[in-house]
């Protein structure tokens, strides 16, 4: 079986699609599943190895609070050469991608592709959606032409897909455990006993960042100095926010929040192991999480806005460090109790390792390879 994981997002930035598909890509190799990826340009020139093809031209644009990526192919007959000299099995795309999934799924070379989708967003609430409702309709009846089965990361995401009549499963994102575990070593700089407060994403709205500041600005002014002046922020991330942020941070005389910018992908695991407590205050469009799934794997507590992607991950105990969308005060009061509290932490940090073993990549690229077998059976009962 030969795999086609087909992103419409640039892997020119970080982002939760590619880390996703990177992680299925790796399982798959493991498990001896021949797989390539495919992805369009950004830039003239990029290179991601000989097992990521680029394909089609990626335009950024805003879209529900975040940047998204309109893709083109200017040559038709590019797709058409890729897909017959790899000759793939399976073609699985990550998300809707428009013009590009319609230039793939109309190419002669899928006629006998076994073609899934994947859909990451959470488009609820997206303004362009609104402004255009016959989007969705549209996206279920090109899924009804040429799409085998449909994954939806959480539950929710499967109900935008009501008119498809194929099958459907939800599959959450995986986590590389191999990365992402307690044994990481801390950045020295950070290991100087202040209590940290980490936040790694986008600067961008819908991350929520703000609101993260605002009761970071509580804190320092409510608690006594023994943890006021222990305090400290530090922000991952590059976006269009950071900027007026960092004024923000010094109208307010803000201490101890330090802006690292964007930071290579393998030091990553190294921040989340560095802090204390991370934090998202992301107020929408989260379809998942997994920024909290990669701290949890670090033996992390977690304090986050309970957005309809965090709270299907933020059961049982991590609910309690939940606020609501937008509520700085609650958040900072969710922060307060585990500043105030090593103990608790600990606890916290426990619980969430072994939640975040159940969504190890091995089990979650077997349940995609099961839904494939799947996918294929009632293809082949549609022909009889």
């Amino acid at each position: 079986m030969r795999i086609a994981l087909i992103s419409f997002h640039s892997f020119f930035q970080p982002g939760g699609v590619k880390t996703h598909i990177l992680g299925l890509a790796k399982e798959f190799r493991k498990k001896g599943v021949e797989s390539k990826i495919i992805v369009p340009r950004r830039k003239r020139k990029e290179y991601y190895g000989k097992n990521v093809i680029l394909l089609g031209t990626s335009f950024p644009f805003p879209f529900a609070g975040a940047t998204s990526d309109l893709t083109i192919n200017f040559n038709p007959l590019a797709i058409e050469d890729t897909l017959r000299k790899e000759k793939f099995d399976v073609l699985h795309f990550h998300n809707f991608g428009f013009p590009s999934i319609l230039q793939i799924l109309a190419s002669p070379a899928v006629s006998n592709t076994l073609n899934i989708l994947t859909f990451h967003a959470n488009i609820k609430g997206s303004k362009f959606m609104t402004r255009f409702p016959f989007l969705l309709n549209l996206i279920n009846k090109i899924c009804q032409w040429k799409i085998d089965g449909i994954i939806g990361v959480a539950p929710f995401i499967l109900k935008y897909f009501k008119g498809y009549r194929g099958p459907k499963i939800v599959i959450p994102n995986g986590i590389d455990l191999e990365i992402f575990n307690p044994e990481v070593q801390k950045i020295k700089k950070y290991a100087d006993g202040k209590i940290n407060i980490l936040f790694l994403g986008r600067i961008e709205k819908r991350k929520g960042l703000i609101y993260l500041l605002k009761a970071y600005k509580i804190l320092e002014r409510n608690l006594p100095p023994n943890f006021s002046e222990r305090l400290r922020l530090i922000i991952v991330g590059e976006g269009p926010l950071k900027e007026d942020l960092e004024k923000w941070v010094k109208f307010n005389k803000l201490k101890n929040v330090i802006f690292e910018g964007e930071v290579p992908e393998e030091i990553v695991p190294s921040f989340y192991k560095s802090c204390d407590i991370y934090c998202s205050p992301a107020i929408f469009g989260e379809s998942f999480g997994l920024v909290l799934l990669e701290a949890m794997a670090c033996q992390k507590p977690i304090v986050a806005f309970g957005n309809e992607g965090y709270k299907k991950i933020l059961t049982g105990k991590g609910a309690r460090f939940l606020a609501e969308p937008r509520d700085y005060k609650t958040l900072a009061q969710k922060l307060e109790i585990l500043i105030k509290n090593e103990k608790l932490r600990k606890e916290m940090g426990d619980w969430g390792i072994k939640e975040a073993q159940k969504y190890s990549w091995t089990k979650i690229a077997s349940q995609v390879l099961n839904f494939y077998q799947l996918c294929q059976q009632n293809k082949q009962k549609r022909k009889i």
